[in-house]
Formats: structure tokens, sequence, C-alpha cells
């Protein structure tokens, strides 16, 4: 018996893509991790939010904003400097979809 149901046997992934919020959904889930790493990082070193601003030549508003899980509009520049004053660097790839 056919379930009534368009969405059983679909995948989450299909679901969301289906309702036009898997990119929605992606941006968040990539962002909540790289704030997670920037955070442990910044705790690691033992530095202030203060502390990471000023060297990145930034305000403490632009690092709060970076490390807002919520918060997708973070440029690649930002990233990279926050990444190299915590003596990181950015590791981007293309995946299949």
């Amino acid at each position: 018996m056919k379930s009534s149901n368009p969405h059983i046997g679909s995948s989450f992934d299909n679901f969301l893509d289906e309702e036009n919020l898997l990119t929605q959904v992606n941006e968040i889930a990539i962002k909540r991790v790289i704030a997670w790493q920037l955070q442990q990082e910044i705790e690691t070193k033992q530095m202030t939010k203060t502390g990471v601003a000023k060297a990145m030549g930034t305000s403490r508003a632009a690092v709060d904003r970076l490390l807002d899980p919520e918060n997708t509009s973070v440029t690649l520049n930002t990233l990279d400097r926050a990444a190299r004053v915590l003596g990181k660097r950015i590791k981007i790839e293309l995946i299949e979809a």
C-alpha cells in the first residue's frame, strides 16, 4: 500500500530542499562549526574578544558577529584574519552535492 505522505522515503536533505531551506540550514550549520572552532581557539590561547579584535584590527562588535553562530554574513577576509591571529588558516573545499 502506497503512503499518502509525499515525504515518506525521502531524505531530510530532500525535504529541506523541497521547502527551500537547505541552503539556509547548511549556511547556519557551517557557521556554527566555525564559530565554535574560533571560540575554542580563543579559550585555548587564553585571549579575550577585545584582544582578538585589536590583533585583527577590528572592533569587539565585529568579533562578536564572527562568533555569533546565527550570523552567516561573515566575509572570507574576516575569517582569514581571525584564523591568522589564532595561529590557524582557513581551508575551504568544494565537494560533490
